[in-house]
């Protein structure tokens, strides 16, 4: 699992890559998010992702000034800019961005990037492996390549995640299918991800759930019972605290968006 930083100044765009944004798809999951460059650098020494998304113009640090800063640690970058400028592109190229895409970010296309950035990571690695292993003949890694930097359990529990996120999941009931303790299931998951797993599991149900109201076929009491929320008021509560509103006033919101476009 590739471990993702978002750096965005606007709450609302950084919220709506984090939710819109299907990131096990991609096995990757987003470990923290930053408001400027400034708080971006803090939350890189921190975390140490392996692919860090920013945004370009803002606060304190811009973005590319993050990334100047910040070379040397591995990660690989991708630039996401409402600022058609070449100057932008010309010094993003120079600090060796995997890409530079403008806004309104397109989510086929961060797809498509983000499987970019994860080849040049793996590539990047082997090519590590080698130089410390050629003299010691070719390690048993580069006959099974990693694909994810999370140990055993918490890739069990995010496939876990990934299938039956509407089914009631508990670390306990699967502790004791694992044959595990429920407090070690815990500590490496928090470990892996940055996040607990009861947060990481509601903000996989919100992202699933703000898919079934964008698409407007469900009764907002539907689509909370369709992603694990058999209470309404409680989905109502969880919605509020990921994405900022009830979610009926987010459908709504979003029906008067799609009347502006027309």
């Amino acid at each position: 699992m590739y471990r993702v930083l978002l750096v965005e100044d606007e709450d609302i765009i950084r919220r709506g890559l984090l939710f819109a944004v299907d990131w096990l798809r991609s096995d990757c999951v987003v470990v923290g998010e930053a408001v400027d460059g400034a708080d971006g650098l803090q939350k890189i020494a921190e975390l140490t992702p392996d692919i860090v998304i920013t945004d370009v113009k803002m606060p304190y640090l811009d973005g590319l000034g993050m990334l100047e800063q910040s070379r040397g640690s591995g990660y690989e970058a991708i630039i996401l800019s409402g600022y058609d400028e070449f100057s932008y592109a010309k010094k993003a190229i120079s600090l060796d961005v995997a890409e530079y895409l403008l806004k309104p970010v397109d989510f086929e296309a961060l797809y498509e990037t983000l499987e970019r950035a994860k080849e040049r990571l793996r590539q990047r690695a082997d090519l590590k492996r080698l130089t410390q292993t050629r003299s010691e003949g070719l390690p048993e890694s580069l006959l099974h390549p990693e694909t994810a930097r999370v140990g055993k359990y918490t890739g069990k529990l995010l496939r876990r995640i990934r299938s039956h996120y509407a089914e009631k999941l508990s670390l306990r009931d699967l502790g004791d299918e694992y044959g595990v303790s429920e407090a070690y299931l815990h500590k490496c998951f928090k470990q892996d991800t940055n996040y607990t797993f009861n947060d990481f599991l509601n903000r996989y149900r919100i992202m699933r759930a703000v898919e079934l109201l964008k698409a407007g076929e469900k009764k907002v009491y539907e689509v909370g019972a369709c992603v694990g929320f058999q209470d309404y008021k409680y989905f109502t509560l969880v919605f509020k605290k990921y994405v900022g509103c009830a979610p009926g006033k987010f459908r709504a919101q979003q029906y008067e968006a799609g009347a502006d476009e027309t």
